[in-house]
């Protein structure tokens, strides 16, 4: 019942997508457009104490005439892709899976470049107490578990630990997911809501640092090096705007290698610096554990990026039949990825 009104949901956001796609031609005769008569100004949604890839390009000089315009911070990846489908935004990031599902269901956007990935520095762990008695996935049946979204990563990788853990469709079932924002996460966890809690990136160094925390597994262990999301455009902001999406698109892959390639403090440093002067009275302690952006490379997106949550699409209900990977993604706007494959 929870995956059927997920995926419902899902296809009311892809049907107000196809409706909006009619609008484009409006879209196009944007005031802010440049000479070219293309859209230079972008509408995204950003993360609060963080820096997203496409402000990291635009602090850095790589996106050239192209502005960025931030119209408030998202709650997950799904609700980033949603609103870059139903014209609030012009360009989101999600988890791969999630793209998948919005594009099943109809709506008209298209993956351009990477937009995070894990590896043996960054990963999302999902911990118990210390004391806890779980141990292995059996002993998850009955138990809750706290992830950020319905439908996107966490999910999946829930679910492929408990599937590796030799339990029956039945008795997954009886795992209950529990919408946690992230933030929130970690007192969840210690309060004893929750028996397990997903936790990444600096959310995880600091709960981990403060102790009383142990991980049971992390998506590194399970996959090993993956692109985790990525960022998507309408279909019809594209055709309108292809020199403004490769702008984009190339300029994130230079960050991804900035980043891949800049000392660390040095990183820390450049990003405190645009949290600072965009003036959201937030906080930049958490970027002390700050790692790695988790991507080799520039960005480039593989079939696999997508192939990788196969199973869980099709338990799910939300792929039947092949999947064709290489219509949700192109590269062609990335002008670093043939240098990466």
């Amino acid at each position: 019942m929870r995956k059927r009104r997920t995926i419902a949901a899902v296809a009311a956001v892809a049907s107000m997508a196809m409706s909006v796609t009619g609008c484009s031609a409006a879209a196009s005769a944007d005031p802010q457009a440049g000479a070219s008569g293309e859209t230079t100004v972008l509408r995204y949604q950003g993360s609060a104490n963080s820096v997203v890839l496409p402000e990291l390009a635009e602090a850095l000089g790589y996106l050239g005439d192209v502005k960025l315009k931030w119209v408030g911070n998202t709650t997950s990846g799904p609700q980033d892709i949603q609103s870059v489908a139903t014209d609030q935004t012009d360009v989101g990031e999600a988890f791969a899976g999630a793209i998948v599902k919005l594009v099943t269901a109809g709506a008209p956007i298209t993956a351009v470049v990477s937009a995070y990935g894990e590896d043996a520095k960054t990963f999302t762990g999902y911990y118990v107490k210390a004391d806890s008695p779980i141990k292995t996935a059996r002993d998850l049946i009955g138990k809750k578990v706290a992830i950020n979204t319905l439908g996107a990563q966490g999910e999946a990788e829930v679910d492929t630990y408990l599937k590796r853990g030799g339990l029956s469709a039945n008795e997954i079932k009886q795992v209950q997911l529990v919408v946690t924002p992230p933030n929130s996460t970690e007192e969840a966890l210690r309060r004893g809501q929750v028996e397990l809690g997903a936790l990444g990136g600096v959310l995880q160094d600091h709960a981990v640092a403060a102790g009383g925390l142990r991980p049971l597994f992390d998506d590194y262990s399970l996959f090993g090096s993956f692109a985790g999301g990525q960022y998507v455009f309408r279909n019809d902001f594209i055709a309108n705007n292809p020199k403004t999406v490769a702008a984009l698109a190339t300029g994130i892959a230079k960050a991804i290698h900035w980043e891949n390639t800049t000392p660390r403090d040095q990183v820390i440093d450049t990003f405190r610096s645009i949290i600072a002067s965009r003036g959201r009275g937030e906080s930049t302690q958490t970027l002390q554990y700050w790692k790695s952006s988790g991507l080799p490379g520039y960005g480039a997106i593989s079939s696999n990026d997508f192939g990788r949550w196969d199973a869980w699409l099709h338990d799910a209900g939300i792929v039947s039949g092949r999947l064709d990977a290489t219509s949700i993604y192109t590269n062609r706007f990335n002008t670093y990825a043939k240098a990466e494959r």
